[in-house]
Formats: C-alpha cells, structure tokens, sequence
C-alpha cells in the first residue's frame, strides 16, 4: 500500500494497492498507453522490476490483515472534504440489515442505495440505524444524507450495475415530524428556505443540507434573507447552525452587530455569489 509518493502508508491509512514480484505480467497486450499508466517502476527494486497499479484502496490492519476501502476513481469531493465512497459502502455493507448497498455523489450529496436483508423491515428505522452505525465510525462529512431502500439493484444486460436506473433522491423523505416555525422571522425564513430548496414545507426542526441544501444553494438563500429579510449572516454560521430554528436564533443576535459589520458582511456575501461551488468548498473546507 503506497501513497500518491510511492511511500510505504502507515498502519491503519489508506494507500493504493500494488503487486509486483514473480508472476508479474509484462502489460496490457496492444495498449501501450494503459500498460505505461499502470506498470510503473518498483522504487523497491534494484533491478528494474516493475509494479501492478491496482486502482485499489487498502489499509493494513492488526496482525498484518488487509482490508479493502474501495476505488480510488470512486473518491468525490463535497464540501471541501475529499471522500472515498468505497470506505462508506464498507462500513454499510457490515451492517446486518444491509443485503448490499452503493454510495454514489449526487448533486453535492452522499447518497447511499440499499437493499435490505429483510424486506419487510421500517425503512425509517434501518436508515436511523444506518446513520448511527456511519457515525459511530467515521467523520460527519461521510455521513450520507440519503439513504434510499431498493427492493433489488437495477442490473445491465450484462449484469453490471445500471447507475442511470437508480432513482434520483427525494428530499421529501429528509424531513423530520414537522414542527411549524414560531414567530415572524421563523415563517419568513421557512418560505425562503422552501423556494431556494424547492421543498413542499420547512418546519423550525429541519436541517438546511439534510432537505437537499450544499454550498451553492447556500449562498443564494444567504443573498436572498439579506434582500427579503434585511438581515445579515455568514456562511459559517450556516454550516455551524443548519437547523432553522437554531439558524433563526443567529440571525437575531447578528441583528444587533454595528452598521460597519454589516457593511463587510454585505461585500463577502457579493464576493461569495461570484465564486463556483468548488471554490466555495475550498474557502469552507
């Protein structure tokens, strides 16, 4: 296991998987350009041996076991955090109630496609199950925001998995038992809320990325509270408050900041509608 360096990674990190040594075939037969990206020289070997570049993420364990964590094609950014979706299928794939799951990024958002091991079971329970077993083990930004319940994986002719078939995540099922907003400026940001994420209603308990919200869609309903609502508030506290009425409660104590403060809040916000969602992540991340 190597990192990008072709350094040996530490026990317990992820590098990418080689194979090299005895056995080791000479390259792709008529693909020259793959053979080069793949056969790549041993730093170990004194002569001339080559080593296999798997594509592969793995880690050593105690007692020398390997364990696999997934593709290295199949690590996205969000938010500024680079993720490997291999790591959190694993870790789901464990869980006893999972029968078989794929992670994908889907517009800015983990989305995590499951089949139970028992049909029948409240798929409003696995998917709180499966979230606490995700947080239990790994950082909150892996945490997937869906997690939707198939009855089996859309298959090509070929038996490989049909991504294009798998349905789109409905943020509908992302809401929590509604509580109706309390006070003017509750309602008010609740209707915003709703038209920048283009949900039906926003209760005081739901969570702004949670109902579909990332980076983006954060800086227009930002622009938009400050144009509707007169108010000002940074994009961290956003992402530091993302429930409604927790947000809510933030924008009162900005409320009470000097005209000066509002004044830098106002030109950040412009510069922040002039950037693209990578450089957005970055400035967060």
């Amino acid at each position: 296991m190597l990192d990008a360096d072709f350094n040996p990674v530490a026990q317990g990190c992820s590098g990418e998987l080689h194979i090299g040594h005895a056995g080791l075939a000479r390259g792709y037969h008529n693909r020259a350009a793959l053979t080069a990206e793949r056969f790549v020289p041993d730093p170990f070997s004194s002569d001339g041996g080559r080593l296999y570049r798997t594509g592969d993420l793995a880690r050593y364990r105690a007692a020398g076991v390997v364990e696999y964590a997934g593709r290295i094609d199949h690590q996205v950014k969000i938010r500024g955090f680079r993720i490997e979706l291999g790591e959190i299928e694993a870790r789901l794939q464990v869980h006893p109630t999972v029968r078989e799951v794929i992670v994908l990024a889907v517009d800015g958002q983990l989305a995590a496609y499951l089949v139970p091991a028992q049909p029948d079971q409240d798929q409003q329970s696995l998917r709180e199950a499966l979230k606490t077993e995700i947080r239990a083990h790994l950082p909150d930004y892996m945490v997937p925001t869906h997690f939707i319940v198939l009855d089996k994986m859309p298959l090509t002719a070929n038996g490989k998995l049909d991504r294009k078939a798998l349905p789109a995540p409905d943020a509908g099922q992302l809401q929590v038992a509604y509580v109706a907003p309390q006070g003017e400026l509750e309602e008010q940001l609740a209707a915003v809320w709703s038209d920048v994420l283009k949900v039906g209603q926003v209760g005081r308990s739901d969570n702004f990325f949670e109902l579909g919200g990332h980076s983006l869609l954060a800086v227009q309903m930002l622009v938009r509270v400050r144009e509707q609502l007169q108010r000002e508030v940074g994009l961290k506290d956003l992402f530091e408050q993302p429930v409604l009425a927790d947000f809510c409660a933030t924008l009162q104590e900005k409320n009470g900041e000097s005209d000066h403060a509002l004044d830098e809040l106002t030109k950040s916000l412009e510069a922040l509608k002039r950037l693209s969602a990578e450089e957005i992540d970055n400035l967060i991340a």
